[in-house]
Formats: structure tokens, sequence, C-alpha cells
């Protein structure tokens, strides 16, 4: 059986730093960071006092306000996000054959506001239960694929993938494979978080995955850095329509990218630290190598998991060079979490558009924030670096890994 070939004719963004996605690559190109002090609770008693929130979103501007309500907002996000990425590409979604159309989604949390509130409501009464018939509703990780499959009336495979930070890579690849094997038609992809929180900020405190650079959160997010301390928390949602190739100019539309492969490994290691020699990322990369039929020295550029962390950039690196040898140095090393801060389950389709962006324009946004040379960092490889790089870009990769040891790894080429 010969595979199908999978391109993106469409994309939406909702991010820390643009709401849609011009803003967001204009952002991206400039260097913009995302991060600020916390708006939506008193961080008084909080190690970390910032996050990369969203800036001047109104919910009701997209989303009636009596239906907004019924929904969390990791759901909301990913309805605005998936009709800004519906109506990018052009798709007649009244035309089409429904149950050839899919949603598949991905979320590291879900709904952690809503269950935040509802259980902080049971636990101020007087111990009789009376919550919100739409609690459930709302909270549940696969609501947000749902919201958007009834609203369009997209009848294929519908549900949501879980693999904490690497959530949104695994459903893209989970939907690349259905148009692969002719299931398929079109699938909206991609993902949503919305963990800043009271239990979002609270709970990775504890685990001291966060920065805590409270006098300096505008530059807290410093991958790579040897003065970093931790990830930056963020919130958003990264929407993209996957068709096959042939239906896609069939009906003659624009072609952002193909992604031409992907690979899923695990490091089987530990529940939230990375192996520290990059095992599992050196064999989530070869994976996508092999799968995308390309070879190492085909690869221009990677936009990296790159958290911020300590461990993490470092063995991240180090499988890099693993993985592409001599040709490492020629690659365009960036990660954009350094201005989004960390999306959580809707980091890789935020970085995947990056990626794809980065093919189309010919520019690597750069990773910002950065002043101070790690010694543990090879000096060999190229890291784009507080400013960004005009490159021709054939091959693009986007690593995303996440608690637990998923790693997933994805493979986009020009047209």
């Amino acid at each position: 059986m010969e595979l199908k070939r999978v391109v993106i004719t469409g994309m939406g963004a909702l991010t820390p730093i643009g709401n849609n996605l011009g803003d967001y690559w204009e952002a991206l190109k400039a260097g913009k960071s995302g991060c600020a002090d916390i708006t939506y609770f008193d961080t008084e008693h909080f190690k970390t006092k910032f996050a990369c929130e969203l800036k001047d979103f109104k919910v009701e501007d997209f989303i009636d306000r009596k239906e907004a309500r019924r929904m969390d907002r990791f759901a909301q996000y990913a309805v605005v996000a998936g009709d800004e990425a519906i109506a990018d590409s052009g798709l007649d979604t009244d035309s089409i054959d429904k149950n050839r159309v899919g949603v598949i989604w991905g979320a590291g949390i879900g709904g952690l506001e809503t269950f935040q509130e509802e259980v902080k409501a049971f636990a101020n009464g007087n111990g009789i239960p009376r919550f919100n018939p739409f609690f459930i509703p709302k909270m549940i990780a696969d609501i947000a694929p749902a919201h958007i499959s009834i609203k369009y009336g997209f009848m294929g495979p519908n549900y949501t993938t879980v693999s904490a930070c690497a959530s949104s890579a695994n459903a893209m690849l989970d939907a690349v494979n259905y148009i692969r094997l002719g299931h398929c038609d079109v699938i909206v992809t991609g993902g949503s978080e919305a963990a800043v929180t009271q239990a979002g900020m609270g709970g990775f405190n504890a685990m001291h995955a966060l920065s805590t650079r409270n006098e300096s959160p505008l530059t807290a997010s410093r991958p790579f850095d040897a003065t970093r301390d931790g990830f930056v928390l963020g919130e958003g949602a990264g929407a993209l329509v996957l068709e096959s190739y042939e239906y896609a100019k069939a009906r003659g539309a624009k072609i952002y990218a193909e992604v031409i492969g992907g690979g899923f490994s695990s490091d089987a290691y530990h529940i939230t630290a990375p192996d520290p020699e990059g095992r599992g990322v050196i064999a989530v990369m070869k994976n996508t190598l092999e799968n995308a039929g390309i070879n190492p020295e085909d690869v221009d550029h990677i936009n990296t998991h790159g958290t911020s962390t300590p461990l993490g950039d470092v063995a991240e690196l180090k499988a890099i060079k693993a993985v592409f040898g001599d040709h490492a140095p020629k690659i365009s090393i960036n990660s954009t979490k350094s201005m989004t801060g960390h999306l959580l389950g809707a980091a890789g389709a935020i970085e995947s558009i990056a990626s794809v962006l980065a093919i189309n324009h010919g520019i690597i946004p750069p990773t910002i924030n950065h002043t101070t040379v790690d010694e543990s960092i090879d000096p060999s490889l190229h890291l784009v670096l507080n400013e960004a790089e005009k490159r021709e870009v054939k091959v693009a990769l986007s690593n995303t890994f996440g608690f637990g040891g998923h790693n997933c790894c994805i493979a986009f080429r020009k047209i």
C-alpha cells in the first residue's frame, strides 16, 4: 500500500506573544518576550509570580458568552485557534464529506482551572455536593476537539492525546498517519493548554521546575544560557489543518509545507527528569529521519524542546550532536520557548507552526535572553541567539518531550 503525502493548508495561533497567526509570526521574528507578572490571581505566597499569559484576549470576541461559560479556558483557546486554521485553509465546510474530516487534539492537563475552582467551592462549603453540571464536560481533556467537531459537523476520528508536553505533537503525528493510510482526507489537529492557575503554578513550583527570576520576568525564559533556572509556564493554542496532498491540490488549496514524517520514543528513565545522555531523544530523531526518508545532512533547522531547564537543554543538544555528527554545526538551532514560555500540551503545535513559518519565510526566530555561555554545551553547535537569522530552510524538525519520558519529533519539508 502506497502511503499518501500529507500537507499543511491552514494554521491558527493563540499565544502569549500574538493572538493570531500573523501577530505570532511578527513577534517571533522580533524576539518578543511574552512573560510578565501574573494577573489571573494573587501571587503573594507563590515562589514564582510570573508566567506567559495571553494578552488582550477577550473570549466573547470569538465565542458567544453563554457558550464560553460552558468551556474551560483550554477548550475556548482550542476553538479560537481551530476557527482561524479552518478559515485560513479555505475549506468549504458545507460541501466537504464530513465523514472524512477528523479532529485530533493534544492537551497535557485539560480543564485544570475548572477542576480547581469546583473542588475549592466544595471544600469551602458545608459538605453538600453542589457541583456545576458542566464540571465534568468542562474539565475532561477530550472536550476541546469535541467542541470543534460539533461546531463544524466533522464526523471523522475525534479524540485527545495526552502525553504531557508532547501531547499536541503526538496528536499531529496521529493525524498524519490517519491521512497517510487513507482513512481521512482532512484532519484539524493541534493542542491547547490553560494551566496558569493557582494549582498549576503551585504544583510546578513544588517540583522546582519553574524559574523563580521574579526580579526580571521578561528575561526569565533563557534556554541554553548558563544562568537558566527553570521553565516559564505559558498558555494558549495552536491549530493546523492537515490534508492529503491529492485532496489539497484538487481543491486548489495553498500549501504551507509537507509533513514528511515523525517519530516517537520513550526515555524509560524517570517520571520527570530527562535521560542525561539523551538516549530517548537520540532514538526519536533517528526514528524521524528514517520515517521521513531523509538523511541527517538534509536537515537545515531544528526547533528544540529547549525549555530552559538545567538538565533538559544540555541533554537535547548532546543528542543532536550524536545524531547529526559533522552536520550538526550546520543546523540552525533555536528554542521559541524563550519567547512564548512553555505551553505544555500546546507546545508541539505552536512550535511546529514556528518551524513551518521558518520554511515559508526563510527566517529562523531567535532564542532570546542569552547572555552567558554554558560551558557544558558544545560550542560548535549553531545556536540562533538573540537575533533572527535569514536562511533558506528546506527541511525543519520540531522536537517535543514530556514528563514521563515521552518524546516526539516531526519533520517538515518545503513544497
